[in-house]
């Protein structure tokens, strides 16, 4: 008999007995060499570019499943035909890619300056954090283009594989994800917030409950796992929470302090965003020194024309 699953500690004691499946074999996300086999294998009835280096395709697709990689290629190839092109490139692959890690553009989608506006500002907060924090991911690509449903996008891709997680690195992306919100406020004052930082509160306050709870990252609680099924007292659960708190009001302080300091930086890299829609690292970098980039401003593209 052979089972799988993606959540054993769900599997009924009955099943998991001695004598029952007695060989467990994990099967992880697979690391770049894996990666690299399966685009391989994948790309053995495309068309791609001649020379085309898939090891670098397989370095920007960490965490990535084979079911993903082969989307990526099934989209990279469509995305090559739509533009009457014979063969698939790297510029298809990062399309899909982008695609698949921050779902489609809503190209038709009516967006008003001041908001495109406030979404320029917020996604350039979490850039500029992302770029000057210490332990944050490399920052990859940003822009404002409506995609699945979000306004914008903040997207940052490790360097390489990564099986854990330090302290500094879980700060950080408490930091990060507060830089949107905080951003709005330097700009628009408290009264003017959007609702566009729900997901970034979320994903802060997830991580900072799985510091606190799991980690053992909080001095307070202490080193030790309180799993969400076990019965705790109302003394222990009260100083959980302030301790979730203090740690997402202290990314937010250090988020805020970060922008203040750069405030030239938020505004330059915002307007690029208004002027381009998206911007890559190298991008990014330019803009933040005050240089102009090699590429049209979409106010100036013909019309029908989006540069990406």
């Amino acid at each position: 008999m052979l089972g799988a699953t993606n959540l054993p500690n769900l599997l009924d004691k009955a099943l998991t007995r001695p004598g029952r499946f007695d060989r467990h074999v994990a099967v992880p996300l697979p690391d770049v060499r894996g990666r690299l086999k399966i685009l391989e294998h994948h790309i053995k009835v495309t068309r791609v570019e001649p020379g085309i280096d898939m090891s670098a395709v397989a370095k920007g697709t960490p965490g990535f499943s084979g079911a993903q990689l082969e989307n990526l290629v099934n989209q990279a190839a469509v995305k090559a035909s739509g533009d009457g092109s014979v063969v698939v490139g790297l510029k298809h692959f990062d399309w899909a890619k982008d695609r698949i890690l921050m779902g489609a553009e809503r190209l038709s989608a009516v967006i008003t300056p001041e908001s495109r506006r406030k979404t320029a500002f917020h996604e350039a907060g979490h850039a500029l954090v992302a770029l000057y924090t210490e332990g944050a991911l490399p920052l990859y690509h940003v822009t404002v283009i409506p995609r699945g449903m979000s306004l914008g996008h903040t997207m940052q891709l490790p360097d390489m594989d990564r099986d854990s997680e330090s302290y500094i690195e879980l700060r950080a992306r408490l930091d990060v994800a507060m830089g949107g919100r905080v951003a709005e406020e330097l700009i628009y004052g408290k009264d003017n917030i959007t609702s566009g930082a729900s997901s970034d509160i979320k994903s802060a306050t997830s991580v900072a409950t799985m510091m606190v709870r799991e980690l053992g990252f909080s001095d307070a609680v202490g080193v030790v796992n309180i799993s969400d099924d076990e019965k705790i007292s109302a003394s222990t659960l009260a100083t959980i929470e302030g301790e979730v708190k203090s740690f997402i009001n202290d990314a937010r302080t250090r988020a805020k302090e970060l922008l203040e300091t750069r405030s030239v930086e938020l505004n330059r890299l915002a307007e690029a965003l208004i002027e381009y829609e998206s911007l890559t690292l190298p991008e990014v970098k330019k803009v933040v020194k005050g240089e102009k980039l090699d590429r049209t401003p979409l106010d100036k593209a013909p019309t029908g024309t989006r540069t990406m």
